[in-house]
């Protein structure tokens, strides 16, 4: 009777390690998609706080990224300066999408303003596509293709470099905000736009920083997850519709939220798919947006207010 006794617990020893191997692997996998959602979302989360904008061409700096890193390195250029190259270009479309297609409608609705994006998010999908290609492209791993082993869980290394590179870019941000004179101004400006240009703060600089801002994060996301998923000229619509549910679910308008929102929907994702189907890997964002809209409209961490008519 020993035996049997033995064996049974091994066997219950064996499947409780593959499955904290198998639910750990499922975390980090969720943890590294969701870093990327969390960069869009902070980037949505800039130009709303500064413009009070929802910026659906958020997905497409993401895109422009990781294409344009991938067809310079292809082309001879560096990594380094290939990924510097991507982010410059992704910060002057910010720009140009701010002077020539938000500034001009200003006094316009949110409406208005939400429809001029997703066309500015059409037009840049299209001219990828024609610059570029339909093809899918790849960037080579920053610290190469072997995996690490941690408790029978496999981490590739550019992992590594996506949430790392979400924490520093997280962490410069929140510093910039609260220790630097400029980030106390567009804290201002998110705050009462109109009493910050009372005290002297030019509002309008403040809005098209908060572009180029918004834009180069979505370029270093887009440079650091191209080695793990590829790119393409139309990944940006996914990625703007995945990170404006994380907005949303956090807090629109709260950058720690933006971040958490991300986060909890890579991990919602990447459960779902191992654990249920992955079929619903990509329904698993919106599911989370309609819930979050119908229970909780300001999200996890937003602030109730009241307005008075």
């Amino acid at each position: 009777m020993l035996l049997p006794r033995n064996l049974k617990a091994l066997c219950r020893l064996w499947v409780a390690d593959r499955f904290m191997a198998e639910l750990l692997q499922f975390v980090i996998s969720g943890l590294t998609v969701g870093a990327v959602y969390a960069l869009v979302a902070l980037g949505f989360t800039l130009i709303y706080n500064a413009t009070d904008v929802v910026n659906f061409a958020q997905g497409e700096f993401v895109m422009i990224g990781g294409m344009v890193s991938a067809f310079a390195y292809a082309a001879g250029v560096p990594l380094m300066f290939a990924a510097m190259l991507a982010i410059i270009v992704a910060i002057i479309v910010g720009l140009i999408l701010y002077r020539f297609g938000i500034e001009p409608a200003r006094g316009a609705s949110s409406v208005v303003l939400i429809i001029i994006t997703i066309g500015a998010s059409i037009a840049m999908r299209g001219l990828a596509a024609l610059v570029f290609d339909k093809q899918f492209h790849k960037l080579p791993a920053f610290s190469g293709e072997a995996a690490i082993r941690v408790l029978d869980a496999s981490i590739v290394p550019q992992a590594l470099w996506v949430l790392g590179g979400a924490l520093v870019i997280v962490a410069a941000l929140w510093l910039f905000l609260t220790r630097t004179l400029f980030g106390k101004a567009v804290l201002a400006t998110a705050a009462n736009r109109m009493a910050a240009q009372l005290v002297g703060v030019n509002t309008s600089f403040v809005m098209s920083f908060s572009f180029a801002a918004s834009a180069a994060i979505g370029a270093i996301a887009g440079v650091l997850v191209t080695p793990i998923t590829f790119t393409s000229y139309d990944v940006g619509t996914a990625l703007a519709l995945k990170g404006f549910a994380a907005a949303v679910l956090g807090g629109m308008g709260n950058p720690l939220g933006a971040v958490a929102g991300g986060l909890i929907i890579g991990l919602l994702e990447a459960l779902g798919a191992g654990y249920v189907s992955s079929s619903y890997k990509d329904a698993i964002a919106f599911m989370v947006l309609i819930g979050v809209l119908m229970l909780m409209p300001g999200g996890l961490f937003g602030k109730a207010h009241t307005e008075r008519v």
